[in-house]
Parts: C-alpha cells; structure tokens; sequence
C-alpha cells in the first residue's frame, strides 16, 4: 500500500490522529499532490524532512489501519450494500411486487444514505 490514492484514503480515516506536521506533509503532497520539493519550500524544510515525515505518517496510518480497520469495514458495508441495491432493482423489476414497492424504496433511500 504505496500509492497517493492509497494514503490520501487512510488519511480520511485517521488523518486527525497525526501529528499536525505529518498532517501537512500528507496535505501537501498527496492530496494536493505537489512534489517533495515543492512540500519542502512551503514547509520550510529539506525534501528528506517531507520524505522522513511523509515515511512515519505512512506508517503510523497503516498501523491505525491494522489495529482499527475502519477503512476495510466501509469497504465490506459498501460492497454489501450495493449488493442488496442490487437484489432490490431486481426485485423492483418483477411481475407483481407493487405491494411491496414502497418498501424496498424506503430501503433503498435508506441505504444509499449510508454512504
């Protein structure tokens, strides 16, 4: 797990956990998506800082991760949740279920709310 998309999606999860000027690094380079030199004139800091400082919120990001998993539980609830989207378009789609269609579109309301 090394690429920008990877970090900057941790980083909404446990981004406030950082240290404020790990925060900055990860603003700065991966959702702003400016490179260490650039990051390190803003910060007023060496280019190894950024990387230094870009390395520990990294891993202190992935260890969040490990320990807490919420990314990967928004992943399996969204996954599962387009799946019953799913059976219910499905279902909304037969023969004779108009008793029922108010019903499976208040669940449906109520999942696409969940994302």
């Amino acid at each position: 797990m090394n690429s920008k998309t990877d970090i900057s999606l941790l980083y909404d999860f446990y981004g406030e956990l950082l240290k404020t000027s790990q925060q900055q690094v990860v603003e700065l380079y991966v959702n702003e998506d400016l490179s260490l030199s650039e990051a390190a004139d803003l910060l007023g800091i060496s280019r190894q800082g950024v990387r230094d400082s870009l390395n520990r919120a990294e891993k202190s990001l992935r260890d969040y991760e490990s320990k807490l998993g919420l990314m990967d539980a928004y992943h399996k609830r969204h996954k599962r949740n387009e799946s019953v989207l799913t059976i219910i378009n499905d279902i909304k789609n037969t023969e004779g279920c108009e008793a029922i269609l108010p019903q499976l579109t208040q669940i449906e309301e109520m999942l696409k709310g969940d994302d």
